[in-house]
């Protein structure tokens, strides 16, 4: 059995054929070293071993296929990470932007009621001021009337 084993894994030297490991998928092995991960059951350091024990037993033409696969999923992650720190980085300058447009709008809205408020300071001042001139002719008018009668 294991000589037919061999003879079929030389024959087929560019393919991945794993004998040994019919129940082996990547997606459980990354599910499985993920779901460690999240359980803080991985040491810090893996020394490497990113194949899992069947890697052992598997072709180096299969290790290096299954690299590369693992490789690209994590290009593609990072891709995608690269790729939404650039959104959040617009979106952040787009912030500043906005805010900084706010900020300035606020200060000449502030100069305006600044403004606004000293001229309505300044009428108040001018209307009391006509109010007492008139009140004050109002009073030469009555004593006028009264040295004409």
């Amino acid at each position: 059995s294991s000589k037919i084993r061999n003879l079929e894994v030389q024959s087929a030297d560019d393919v991945a054929v794993l004998e040994d490991c019919i129940d082996f998928s990547l997606a459980k092995t990354i599910s499985k070293i993920e779901e460690k991960l999240e359980r803080g059951s991985l040491p810090d350091c893996l020394d490497d071993d990113i194949i899992p024990s069947v890697g052992n037993e598997i072709g180096a033409e299969a290790q290096i296929r299954f690299l590369k696969a693992k490789l690209r999923v994590m290009q593609e992650e990072l891709d995608s990470v690269v790729c939404q720190c650039r959104k959040k980085d617009d979106e952040n300058q787009n912030l500043k932007s906005r805010l900084k447009d706010t900020e300035e709008e606020n200060t000449r809205l502030q100069r305006t009621i600044s403004m606004q408020h000293s001229q309505t300071e300044k009428y108040k001042m001018l209307s009391q001021e006509a109010i007492k001139k008139s009140g004050g002719l109002q009073q030469e008018v009555i004593a006028l009337e009264k040295v004409l009668q």
